[in-house]
């Protein structure tokens, strides 16, 4: 068992979780795009962590570059104004895209960038997301192709996952005390 940093209220997944569910969308995006070379694209900094997992559990060939897009600043909710703040070195014409994205809440930051993307025209652009929040009311806005778990409402934290820069480098999924954020 991880040991629980203070900060962190409960673990949602464990290190062993995570590499279950990462091997099994491994596999899936392997079956996927067997005969082809995908170019997967982390979005920074969040999905960094899993995207060198996921690029390791696939059996294709590959091909990977970054993007940095922000929405949120310093706060907890999403601003609504995305800005790119690193593009892609790669061409992407004529490519088939994926996006690897840490966690999924309303999906606007998200959809802004695979429109952003498409205009670019690439052969196809799919999304696979490792957490997908289910918050009440709310349908997001991409419906990933390749989705790791959906996870509860919460300030989720850890594998890759930050609240003011800090706990993405713990190894496991957490719940972040409500305390933490509410000062």
């Amino acid at each position: 068992m991880e040991q629980l940093h203070p900060d962190v209220k409960e673990v949602l997944l464990s290190e062993e979780d995570i590499r279950s569910i990462v091997e099994r969308m491994g596999e899936q995006i392997s079956a996927d795009y067997a005969d082809r070379n995908p170019l997967v694209v982390a979005v920074l900094r969040g999905a960094v962590v899993f995207t060198a997992d996921l690029m390791r559990a696939i059996k294709c060939p590959l091909a990977v570059d970054f993007m940095a897009v922000s929405s949120y600043g310093e706060g907890v909710k999403s601003s609504g104004v995305v800005r790119i703040v690193k593009d892609l070195d790669t061409k992407i014409e004529g490519r088939d895209v994926i996006i690897v994205e840490d966690i999924l809440d309303s999906g606007l930051t998200l959809s802004y960038l695979v429109d952003l993307l498409k205009g670019r025209n690439p052969a196809s652009i799919e999304v696979a997301a490792f957490l997908v929040k289910d918050v009440p009311g709310n349908t997001p806005a991409v419906s990933p192709r390749y989705v790791g778990t959906h996870v509860p409402d919460a300030f989720i934290v850890g594998y890759g996952l930050d609240y003011a820069e800090r706990y993405r480098n713990l190894p496991y999924i957490g719940v972040l005390k409500p305390a933490v954020y509410q000062k």
